[in-house]
């Protein structure tokens, strides 16, 4: 028993250490640059389906057009798209929203 309630709180723990691995912090100079990158490029909105909750872990559908994120000195490899006046930062390969700029 006490080996089951071991291995269970070792499991929860690994589970936990993964998804903060998975967390992406944007700090306030990468928002800076990414703000002026987009002012810049002025891109078109995006309308998203009305069932789309757009919130950090969301997979976006196929459906919505991301753009490349190139602004220099920024170490990252993300898309974006535009809605409602917010820059939405999402992971290429999984589509999933990883941060979203107000």
């Amino acid at each position: 028993m006490m080996k089951r309630i071991l291995l269970t709180a070792g499991l929860v723990a690994f589970a936990g250490y993964a998804v903060a691995q998975t967390t992406v912090v944007v700090s306030p100079e990468q928002e800076t640059v990414i703000r002026e990158y987009v002012v810049t490029h002025q891109p078109a909105p995006v309308e998203v389906p009305a069932d789309l909750t757009l919130e950090v872990g969301t997979a976006l559908p196929e459906t919505i057009e991301l753009q490349p994120l190139e602004a220099p000195n920024l170490d990252v490899q993300y898309r974006y798209f535009v809605v409602d006046g917010r820059t939405v930062l999402v992971e290429p390969e999984t589509r999933k929203i990883i941060h979203i700029i107000q």
